[in-house]
């Protein structure tokens, strides 16, 4: 019958073309539009560059420059007054439930365009058909719905629609700055919804994104998935695709015992691998053992304490940096590791120094970090000497 379609499908196979057509949206949004176009991350085959962004236009009407800017913008005022969408000035709720709205709003912002638009199409089907007549694809698309599984093709449709607005504007733009976990103190509030990028196509690992933007790869850790770089692999093993840039990888020369220059650069490098792994071997075990010696009067001062000793110094709240004075005040050896990260971290600042500057400033810091007579540190200052830039032959 016609209210069934050309396809005559079953409630439960509409229900997984829908799936399926859906991911390829969320497909031609991580790979193309993000790690491709905003990123530059990887090289992708002019055919494949173009059928995402047909298909881009049939099912979100969204347009290439616009979104890649936005997006820039995004990175390059993260968490200030004028990031087109942060939970943080702008309210989680409103970041939900009207992110496609602030996508909109800022899209008309010419100055915007300007400024992260570049590098983008402007071919004649960019100019004549994706930018001038945005609503025909989502249009078309609807009418092929329709044709396909009948009355129920209104609902694929509406589907189709809402994907993105309330996956990708929604959950990954509000709830990935605001709840999940974070590998790394990256400058922002950007946080991993989940370990596993599935149903987003990878950008549920948005802390790991922040940390390395330019990565082509989201996940870092070996229990993460990262379902966007399977397609990368898939399109490069047919010559669609080419890596060009993924997240460092921190090398390790057991028994090397040399703080020289090769090794400042690689600590430069992986600086947030290396912090992260202060937050397990020192920040940690430190929390735990002078736990073991508080008293029950000030054990509950010490709550989070290894979250708030880890956090980034600029997303602390001003109750935050009262606790962690509080709990610096109780605990001598807190306060040494606390002050040797801020340390540790100034250092980071200085990549504009030349190398030996560079490479004179860990010394001392490593110098210090064995003089505190806390064995973590002296494990973990033992540890930096072993970075280098290449692995171990």
């Amino acid at each position: 019958m016609w209210y069934n379609g050309l396809l005559d499908l079953s409630g439960w196979q509409i229900l997984a073309v829908t799936l399926v057509l859906t991911h390829i949206t969320i497909v031609s949004v991580t790979v193309y539009l993000h790690r491709y176009s905003a990123h530059r991350s990887l090289e992708l085959h002019p055919a494949l560059q173009h059928f995402f962004r047909f298909w881009l236009w049939l099912t979100t009407s969204m347009n290439t420059r616009e979104w890649t800017a936005i997006h820039r913008k995004h990175h390059a005022k993260c968490e200030t007054p004028d990031d087109p969408h942060s939970p943080v000035q702008k309210g989680l709720v409103t970041v939900l439930r009207k992110g496609a709205e602030l996508y909109m709003e800022e899209a008309k912002n010419e100055e915007t365009l300007r400024i992260y638009g570049k590098n983008c199409p402007d071919d004649w089907m960019e100019r004549n058909v994706y930018g001038r007549f945005p609503l025909f694809g989502v249009g078309i698309m609807l009418l092929i719905d329709l044709a396909l599984f009948g009355a129920l093709g209104l609902t694929v449709w509406a589907v189709q629609m809402m994907w993105i607005p309330v996956f990708a504007a929604g959950v990954v733009n509000g709830i990935g700055h605001a709840f999940g976990y974070r590998n790394f103190e990256c400058k922002d509030a950007a946080t991993n919804i989940v370990p596993w990028g599935i149903l987003i196509g990878g950008e549920e690992l948005h802390n790991n994104h922040h940390t390395y933007p330019n990565s082509a790869k989201l996940s870092v850790k070996k229990w993460e998935f990262d379902l966007g770089w399977f397609w990368i692999k898939v399109f490069s093993a047919f010559g669609l695709a080419q890596v060009r840039r993924t997240a460092p990888i921190a090398h390790r020369v057991e028994g090397k015992q040399t703080l020289d220059k090769d090794t400042a650069m690689a600590i430069v490098n992986n600086r947030f691998q290396i912090m992260a792994q202060y937050r397990k071997l020192v920040i940690k075990p430190l929390v735990q053992q002078e736990l073991q010696k508080m008293d029950d009067s000030v054990r509950h001062v010490f709550r989070r304490a290894k979250r708030l000793l880890s956090r980034e110094t600029s997303l602390l709240e001003p109750k935050h940096e009262a606790r962690i004075q509080t709990m610096l005040a109780h605990s001598h050896a807190l306060k040494v590791i606390y002050e040797r990260r801020l340390a540790l971290q100034q250092i980071w600042g200085r990549t504009s120094a030349n190398g030996h500057d560079m490479v004179q400033a860990l010394r001392d810091w490593c110098a210090q970090a064995e003089a505190s007579g806390i064995k973590a540190l002296q494990d973990f200052a033992a540890t930096l000497r072993t970075y280098s830039l290449q692995p171990a032959p």
